[in-house]
């Protein structure tokens, strides 16, 4: 797991403290680990980590929806 999607699910879990551990393909939308409070501190969280602001009227929700999405959007381009 990369720094930066480490620092992602600890946010998570740091919320969620029934959670002791986050599967990469677990809605985290659906499973209410993420809700709307969270919503907007997590979007900072993501553009702090990546150096690029989100544009709210680009988001698409399925990016956030799991581990695995939110890293494939948001930090797999700047590895490759």
């Amino acid at each position: 797991m990369t720094e930066p999607m480490q620092s992602v699910q600890e946010f998570i879990l740091g919320r969620n403290p029934e959670l002791d551990r986050l599967d990469g393909d677990l809605d985290l939308i659906d499973s209410r680990a993420i809700n709307s409070l969270a919503f907007v501190e997590f979007i900072f969280l993501l553009e702090e980590l990546t150096g690029e602001a989100i544009d709210p009227e680009e988001l698409d929700l399925d990016d956030f929806r799991t581990l695995n999405a939110i890293e494939a959007r948001f930090f797999k381009q700047k590895a490759a």
